[in-house]
């Protein structure tokens, strides 16, 4: 066998046993596996798999980093694995390249994806941020923001949206712009969840079943609920060929849901 070292990158935003299989059988098949800290989220899945990892410390650079990955490899003459920083380590590959470089007999090197992000994963990344600005010691003006305070901006934002879109017909505004004017109004859905989350308003002293506090999975999980529950021609028995069907089904799905709601809130607090 000879010296090998395997770059082992996967993404933060996947939860870190969800490794492909390459990835694992690399692992289980190593003669040594190395990674930055022990609280390395990845270091306790493939510990929990009954695999050695061995840590380097967090302030080792990366013209160091690639040294000791190259010695490790050479002197077990196999393949060792680094485990990917949540951070991607940056300067690695550089470094590597110019150890590499002035090495008499330099190892082979890979890097081998064990995951990827899914559709929708840099939404945690928002929801991580939006935490760390409310959080203690982060910001103090998002720390004393309220529902009712937010509000303002919620209708701003939404008006920006429509009138980026609006200016895509006249050429005033590019797709850029829309991108950016959705993320601002996606803001305030984060902002007023994280809010709502934490319970300090009156209106979450659960008076009701419906004053709980609630965070953005319960926003999200009510979305999908309601987008289901409107498109029965698509995720129950219902049908509906043309867009006027649907339309129609969608009126009458509404007042139904208008009804219920006028209901609920009909219902005196207990």
């Amino acid at each position: 066998m000879s010296a090998r070292v395997v770059l082992l990158a996967s993404s933060p935003r996947v939860a870190p046993g969800l490794l492909s299989a390459d990835a694992w059988r690399c692992l289980d098949g190593a003669a040594g596996r190395l990674a930055r800290t022990d609280d390395e989220v990845l270091v306790a899945a493939v510990r929990a798999a009954g695999l050695e990892v061995e840590t380097v410390g967090e302030g080792v650079s990366a013209p160091d980093l690639s040294r000791r990955l190259v010695e490790k490899a050479a002197s077990l003459d196999g393949e060792v694995v680094w485990l990917g920083s949540a951070d991607g380590d940056p300067g690695l590959s550089d470094a590597l390249a110019a150890e590499l470089s002035a090495a008499a007999e330099p190892p082979e090197i890979e890097v081998l994806v064990g995951s990827w992000d899914v559709p929708g994963a840099r939404l945690l990344d928002a929801v991580a941020v939006m935490d760390r600005l409310r959080s203690p010691g982060g910001c103090p003006w998002d720390a004393e923001q309220t529902h009712e305070s937010l509000a303002p901006y919620a209708v701003e934002e939404a008006g920006e949206v429509a009138e980026a879109i609006e200016g895509l017909a006249d050429g005033s505004h590019r797709y850029e712009d829309v991108k950016e004017e959705l993320g601002d109004l996606l803001l305030q859905v984060l902002f007023n969840a994280r809010v709502a989350s934490e319970g300090s308003h009156p209106a979450a002293h659960a008076q009701t079943a419906a004053d709980t506090p609630f965070d953005i999975d319960d926003v999200a999980a009510t979305l999908v609920d309601k987008l289901v529950r409107r498109h029965p021609h698509v995720f129950a028995g219902s049908t509906a060929a043309t867009p006027e069907q649907v339309e129609a089904q969608w009126a009458e799905i509404k007042a139904a849901e208008r009804a219920a709601k006028a209901a609920r809130r009909a219902t005196p607090p207990r």
